[in-house]
């Protein structure tokens, strides 16, 4: 058998799969976050409006100083556009998600959490960052990860 005609047989509950690539990243609660959201940013986009380069924004979400999810299908990793001001990530951010991951919190968790409103900040945790009111919103952060 030729290698480009080998199938790598990977073990799966219940037995084995193919390894034929099946498309995972859309969840049932994708058109939520979408709409959750609203204005997203993708890589590129996100690097012109930081003044980066786009592997620098990929190097940003693999140490959680920026956030990234698939807000669509057939769309591609992407970042909420509320991450960026003024030409700079919102202030408090990096730690914050820092904080999240290290409670167990995914990018997509993260996000969702970050744009769900909360009647006792007011308002939700994003726009109190970029309120420059974050020290309350580390605070829930820590208490909820921890």
């Amino acid at each position: 058998m030729t290698p480009d005609r080998a199938r790598l047989q990977v073990p799966i509950l219940g037995g084995w799969h193919s390894g034929a690539v099946t498309d995972t990243t859309h969840t049932p609660d994708q058109d939520d976050l979408q709409s959750l959201v609203g204005d997203w940013l993708d890589w590129a986009a996100c690097g012109e409006a930081l003044g980066i380069s786009v592997s620098r924004v990929r190097q940003l979400i693999k140490e959680h100083q920026l956030a990234a999810a698939v807000p669509a299908p057939g769309t591609g990793q992407q970042v909420p556009a509320a991450f960026v001001q003024d030409g700079v990530i919102v202030k408090g951010l990096p730690g914050l998600l820092t904080v999240l991951h290290d409670g167990g919190y995914d990018d997509r968790e993260s996000i969702q959490w970050l744009f769900s409103e909360d009647d006792t900040l007011p308002g939700r945790p994003i726009d109190a960052l970029r309120e420059n009111r974050g020290s309350e919103v580390k605070r829930r952060a820590q208490a909820m990860a921890f």
